[in-house]
């Protein structure tokens, strides 16, 4: 039996025993029955209203138990909805107030995981209003006053530090920038005259705007100031090239140009100001000496008809670099004139420079053949003559590589030119292919040469006796060597056969020189060839002196009957 029940049991015991007392005590007294009967009655009415009371409040704290249960279970559902959790299974068979413990204990919980949510959902948005603030940006697509899920605060927070990555990366470009600025406006002398120059120079960095379209303001300025500066110094560059040329052609003393090194150097607003007044100096200055400018400018032109090898009639072409009438038209058509030929070489200097190239190479290439056939040669104990022969044998070889790099260049050249590309008047690969044939033939008529020359020898020494050779001693100091030299072919010179202006030929001496010891210029280079060296002897001293005379005498007649008309053959 339950204790509750024993308690009851002796709760109705201990009211009959309680009756029972009262009704001894009544007859004792002599209370009627009547009386007692009432009393009985008022007993029973107070324990009924005692009990029902006590059965009321019971009845109401019940009440109040299921009251809070279904609150609570209300509340938990809501807070289940609204944390996006599961709905919380409750215990089955367990009292009523456990199960009210239980429900507001569950509730607690997610009352207290709600608020906590809350708490870490309002400091993101703040968070996230100050970069929207910073950024010019639109704030985080969540609504303030829902509660936000695990996932949607994590997704939150990620977003929160991608902005913080974002303001870290647009704050360092916008310093960059700045600087830069900066830097741009002080060489150009550039005060901020807009707002927004303002509050990228003078306002604080920290309150700057770091909007995508500040950010692209600013690039926008930075272009706008490197495009001044780069046209700045193109402008002083172009001062310069032509201040240079200026004192050049004037002859400006060195002292008076380093004065103005300041202004050579840098390409600030006051340096372009200086130089634009330094040309318009130089300018009128020019004006005062037209003779002398137009002869410097002459010269200059006369240079680059070299570099471009330009022939007779293209240089005899420009008709007013004979002129003698100096005037100011003059000037400016030799300025125009001078320009183009640069402009000119400039266009093609990889094609020029390779024709160098190949002139020099070539040069060198006849200069080691000449050397090769020295008989001389064999003397050099200095090493000289193995080195010679790897860079003959290295120059046999780099030649026609570097004769076929010209012909594709020259290929491409014509194509994209619609014209042939012509150096000196000639057709540049046609004048190689004619040099290397001259070679040729200046080899051959070499080895006809020995061979005639063993040919006579031979006769002689059938006719005479045979010579006596003496090996080669070394030479004492002082002693000298007869030159050894022979006739060399004319070889023409590639260009026009119109005959030159005496003027182009009195101030070109320079080309004359070259344009006959220079590969281009259609000359080869002499090679010497050695004259018989040989003695003969006889019985007889006075017949002996006779043959040796006859001999020397026959043996110099022979030979230069035989060159000559090698040559007049050639």
């Amino acid at each position: 039996m339950r204790r509750s029940e024993v308690l009851a049991a002796e709760s109705v015991s201990c009211l009959n025993k309680a009756l029972i007392h009262l009704k001894d005590i009544w007859e004792e007294i002599g209370i009627p029955e009547d009386q007692r009967l009432q009393r009985t009655n008022v007993v029973k009415n107070h324990i009924k209203n005692l009990l029902e009371m006590m059965v009321k409040e019971e009845e109401s704290l019940k009440n109040r138990l299921m009251s809070s249960i279904e609150t609570c279970r209300a509340e938990m559902e809501k807070l289940c909805l609204e944390l996006q959790l599961p709905l919380f299974e409750e215990e089955s068979g367990i009292s009523m107030l456990q199960q009210e413990k239980n429900i507001r204990t569950q509730v607690d919980a997610l009352t207290k995981e709600k608020t906590q949510r809350m708490q870490q959902l309002k400091l993101l948005l703040d968070q996230d209003q100050d970069l929207c603030d910073i950024l010019c940006s639109m704030s985080y697509g969540i609504a303030p006053d829902s509660v936000p899920s695990p996932e949607q605060l994590e997704n939150f927070r990620q977003h929160i530090a991608n902005q913080n990555e974002e303001k870290t990366r647009r704050y360092a470009e916008f310093t960059d920038i700045k600087r830069q600025i900066i830097l741009h406006m002080e060489q150009l002398d550039h005060i901020p005259e807009t707002s927004f120059e303002k509050d990228v120079v003078c306002e604080d960095e920290d309150s700057f705007c770091l909007s995508r379209d500040n950010i692209t303001s600013l690039k926008l300025l930075l272009c706008q100031l490197e495009e001044r500066k780069a046209e700045n110094e193109a402008m002083c560059e172009s001062h310069r090239e032509k201040i240079q040329q200026l004192w050049d052609r004037l002859q400006v003393p060195q002292e008076e140009r380093e004065a103005f090194n300041e202004h050579m150097v840098t390409s600030r607003k006051r340096n372009l100001e200086a130089l634009r007044a330094e040309v318009q100096r130089l300018e009128e200055l020019k004006l005062l000496n037209i003779r002398n400018v137009t002869e410097a400018i002459r010269s200059e032109i006369a240079v680059f008809w070299d570099r471009c090898f330009l022939s007779i009639d293209q240089r005899q072409d420009f008709a007013p670099y004979f002129s003698e009438d100096f005037t100011e038209e003059l000037l400016s058509v030799h300025d125009a004139e001078i320009q183009r030929l640069k402009r000119h070489y400039e266009d093609h200097r990889e094609l020029f420079d390779g024709v160098h190239q190949w002139e020099d190479s070539w040069r060198l290439f006849l200069e080691l053949e000449k050397k090769a056939t020295d008989p001389t040669r064999f003397a050099n104990r200095g090493g000289n003559l193995l080195k010679e022969e790897k860079q003959r044998s290295e120059l046999h070889k780099s030649l026609p590589k570097l004769e076929k790099k010209l012909k594709a260049e020259i290929d491409v050249w014509e194509s994209e030119q619609g014209q042939e590309f012509l150096v000196s008047g000639q057709k540049f690969l046609q004048y190689v292919e004619e040099q290397w044939e001259l070679h040729r033939i200046e080899k051959e008529k070499e080895k006809q040469e020995r061979h005639l020359k063993k040919s006579k020898q031979t006769e002689v020494d059938m006719l005479y006796g045979t010579a006596v050779r003496t090996p080669t001693k070394r030479r004492f100091l002082g002693t000298t060597t007869p030159n050894k030299t022979r006739k060399v072919p004319a070889v023409r010179t590639p260009g026009s056969s119109r005959p030159p202006n005496p003027r182009l030929q009195g101030c070109n001496k320079e080309n004359e020189v070259r344009s006959k010891g220079t590969p281009l210029s259609g000359g080869l280079l002499n090679s010497a060839s050695p004259q018989p060296n040989f003695s003969i002897t006889s019985v007889a001293s006075t017949y002996s002196e006779f043959v040796r005379d006859l001999s020397k005498a026959s043996n110099t007649k022979i030979q230069h009957d035989v060159l000559n008309s090698t040559s007049t053959n050639l």
